[in-house]
């Protein structure tokens, strides 16, 4: 417990500022790892059980409720649970996040391969700009990411794109 308490200290002494949002975001993610209590920041709460549901469903149900209560968030943000206050912190703090994410993604809608130059470069940089949205918030399907990693390859490499495409019906 005490453990705990030394974590929680980390927010009270690094509190949101405003332009902080991304350090404090990060160290809020950290507390809530080692408490395993952060899938409250990804998973909405279950709908609430029926009067005849099982006690397994009810307790996963109010385990739910409660860590999300828990969050030191809920004090400012009554009404709301630990996603939507996220998301809405994001919306007043996060200039600095916005701006990251316009530049990685122009960087990757830009991004050509280079004449002559090796594929495995291209694909891990392309690779870690669509990972990097993704830790920003901006999340891609699966597919899409796909389509991002294979359309700036060049020309000499349609074939493979066409095996591909081909390979995965």
């Amino acid at each position: 417990m005490a453990n705990n308490l030394s974590l929680w200290s980390i927010l009270d002494a690094n509190k949101l500022t405003g332009p902080n949002f991304l350090d404090w975001f990060r160290n809020l993610k950290i507390i809530l790892e080692q408490e395993k209590k952060s899938y409250v920041l990804d998973t909405p709460i279950p709908p609430v059980p029926i009067a005849d549901a099982s006690g397994e469903d009810k307790e996963a149900y109010q385990r739910h409720k409660d860590d999300n209560d828990q969050a030191e968030l809920q004090k400012q943000h009554e009404h709301m649970d630990v996603q939507s206050m996220i998301l809405h912190l994001r919306e007043l703090f996060d200039k600095e996040g916005y701006t990251e994410r316009y530049e990685i993604s122009k960087e990757l809608f830009r991004c050509k391969m280079a004449e002559g130059s090796s594929v495995r470069p291209h694909v891990l940089k392309m690779i870690g700009l669509i990972e990097r949205l993704g830790q920003l918030g901006l999340v891609m399907d699966h597919e899409l990411s796909i389509d991002f990693v294979l359309q700036p390859l060049l020309d000499n490499f349609s074939q493979f794109v066409l095996n591909f495409h081909m390979n995965r019906l």
